[in-house]
C-alpha cells in the first residue's frame, strides 16, 4: 500500500509538471498570427500517416532512416509496457496483463526485448556517427553547447532506459521460474506466475543475477522503479529538448502546407492597402472604426515571433536539429552565413524568451529585442535563394523558407532595407515600369537594331 501511494504521488507529479510545460509551449505557439489550415482534411490525415507515422521522408538517407526507424518504433511500442507498469504501480500487482493474455503475454515481451536491443544498437550507432565519425552537419557552428549536449543526453537516456528494462526482465524471469514454495517462504508470492519458455534477450543476463531471492527482488524492484521514474523524467525533459518532435511531429505534419512549396502567400496587410488604392470611394483620411483608434497597425512582414503564424512557431518547436535542411542549402554549401536549421533554432529560442518575459512581466512587456537583428541577421536572410531545398529535405515538413521570406518582407517594406542590387531593380520598376534602367519610350528600340 505504501509503495502504491508513493508511486501515485510520483506519477501525478510527473504528469502535472509535464502538462504545465506543455501549456507553456502551447501558449507560446498561439502567440503567432492565425492561419487557416483546416482545409483538405483527408489529405492532411494521409500526410500525417505517411510522414509522421510512416517515416517516409527519412528514407532519403537509408542508413540513418533505418536506425531511426529502430529507435522510433522500438521506443513507441516498448512504452506500451509502461501502461502495464503504471497499473502495477497503482494497484500493487505484478505483470497484470499476464492474467489477461496468458502465454501470449510472453511472446509480446519477447518482441519488446528484441526492439529494446534494436534501440540500443540504433542509439549506439548514432553516438558513433556524432562523436567518432563526426558527420559535418552535427558539428556546424550552431551545434555547440546545449544543442550538441541535448542530442547526446537523449542517446544516453534511451540507452539506459532500455538497459534497465532488460535487467528488470532478467531478474524477473529468474524469480518467476523459482518454485512457488520458495517464493512464498520469502514473501514474494506475487512473482509466482509460471514461466513457459524464456525471454528472448534478457535470458542471457540471468547468469549475472544474484542467487539470493532477496537480492533478486531488490534488483528487479530497483530496475522497475528506475525504469518508470526514468520514463517520467524523460517525459518532462522532452519539452525542453529538440526531441519534443516525438509528439509535435504529428500535428506539425497534419497542418503542413499542402500547396506547392514555392507558392508564396499574399500578405493581407498589403492586400488591404492595394484594395484601398484601387477603390475610388475610399477615403484614406477617414476616421478609423469605433474601437480601432488605438489599434497598432499590422506590420508588413515579420520582425519578431508574434508577427509569424502559429504554424511557423510550431515548426520551430518541432525542429529536430538534424541539419538535413542546412546540408542541402546551396547558400550554406557555398560558405554563406545562412543555415536554415539556425533560423528554426533562433526562432524557438526567441519564442521561449518572449514567453518567459510574459510570465514574469505581463503580456505587454517589451524587452527591446526582436527576432530580426538580435537573433537573425539580414545577411543570413538575403543569402537565401528561396529554392526550398530545406523544406523538401525536412523529415517533418518544417518550412524555414517561409520565415526567411516574412523577415525579408519586413526589411523591404518597413525598413526600406535590401541589397543594393534589389534596390536598383525596385527603383527601375517604379520609375521605368521595368527592371532595366531604360526609359519607357526606349523599351522597343531593340527591334530597330
Amino acid at each position: 500500500m505504501i509503495s502504491s501511494i508513493i508511486f501515485i504521488i510520483i506519477l501525478a507529479a510527473g504528469i502535472y509538471v509535464f502538462a504545465k510545460k506543455v501549456g507553456f509551449v502551447r501558449r507560446n505557439i498561439l502567440l503567432g498570427k492565425d492561419i487557416d489550415r483546416s482545409d483538405r482534411k483527408d489529405e492532411r490525415w494521409k500526410t500525417m500517416a505517411r510522414v509522421a507515422m510512416g517515416q517516409s521522408k527519412m528514407s532519403a538517407r537509408p542508413v540513418a532512416g533505418l536506425l531511426h526507424l529502430f529507435v522510433y518504433v522500438g521506443f513507441i511500442l516498448i512504452n506500451i509496457e509502461v501502461l502495464e507498469i503504471i497499473l502495477d504501480g497503482i494497484f500493487g500487482t505484478h505483470r497484470l496483463f499476464h492474467s489477461i493474455l496468458g502465454d501470449f503475454y510472453f511472446m509480446i515481451i519477447n518482441f519488446f526485448e528484441v526492439l529494446a536491443v534494436l534501440v540500443i544498437v540504433g542509439v549506439t550507432v548514432f553516438w558513433i556517427r556524432r562523436m567518432i565519425v563526426k558527420i559535418p552537419r552535427f558539428w556546424s557552428k550552431e551545434m555547440k553547447g546545449w544543442a550538441k549536449n541535448d542530442a547526446l543526453y537523449i542517446l544516453y537516456i534511451e540507452f539506459v532506459l532500455m538497459s534497465a528494462l532488460l535487467i528488470m526482465n532478467a531478474a524477473d524471469q529468474v524469480l518467476m521460474a523459482t518454485p512457488i514454495d520458495q517464493l512464498e517462504a520469502a514473501g514474494l508470492s506475487k512473482y509466482a506466475l509460471g514461466l513457459d519458455g524464456k525471454f528472448a534477450v534478457s535470458q542471457f543476463l540471468t547468469g549475472l543475477m544474484p542467487e539470493s531471492l532477496d537480492a533478486l527482488h531488490y534488483v528487479e524492484r530497483g530496475a522497475w522503479w528506475f525504469h518508470i521514474i526514468g520514463i517520467l523524467l524523460f517525459l518532462n525533459y522532452l519539452p525542453y529538448s529538440k526531441h519534443f518532435h516525438i509528439l509535435l511531429a504529428f500535428p506539425n505534419t497534419f497542418y503542413a502546407k499542402l500547396e506547392p512549396k514555392t507558392e508564396l502567400n499574399n500578405l493581407e496587410s498589403v492586400t488591404k492597402e492595394v484594395e484601398m488604392m484601387f477603390d475610388p470611394s475610399a477615403d484614406p483620411y477617414a476616421a478609423p472604426p469605433a474601437g480601432a483608434e488605438d489599434a497598432v497597425p499590422e506590420r508588413f512582414g515579420a520582425k519578431d515571433v508574434q508577427d509569424l503564424t502559429w504554424k511557423q512557431l510550431m515548426d520551430s518547436y518541432t525542429c529536430t536539429e538534424c541539419g538535413r535542411c542546412t546540408s542541402v542549402c546551396p547558400a550554406n554549401l557555398t560558405g554563406k552565413l545562412l543555415s536554415p536549421r539556425k533560423i528554426m533554432m533562433d526562432t524557438r529560442d526567441r519564442l521561449e524568451e518572449v514567453g518567459q518575459n510574459i510570465d514574469k512581466n505581463g503580456a505587454n512587456y517589451d524587452d527591446g529585442k526582436s527576432l530580426l537583428n538580435d537573433y537573425i541577421q539580414p545577411e543570413e536572410l538575403w543569402a537565401c535563394t528561396t529554392c526550398n531545398a530545406c523544406t523538401e529535405a525536412c523529415p517533418v515538413l518544417i518550412d524555414p523558407a517561409s520565415i526567411i521570406i516574412d523577415l525579408r518582407r519586413y526589411l523591404v517594406m518597413e525598413e526600406s532595407q535590401g541589397p543594393s542590387e534589389l534596390n536598383a531593380v525596385y527603383t527601375n520598376i517604379e520609375n521605368n515600369g521595368a527592371p532595366w534602367q531604360f526609359a519607357q519610350a526606349d523599351r522597343l528600340n531593340w527591334k530597330d537594331e
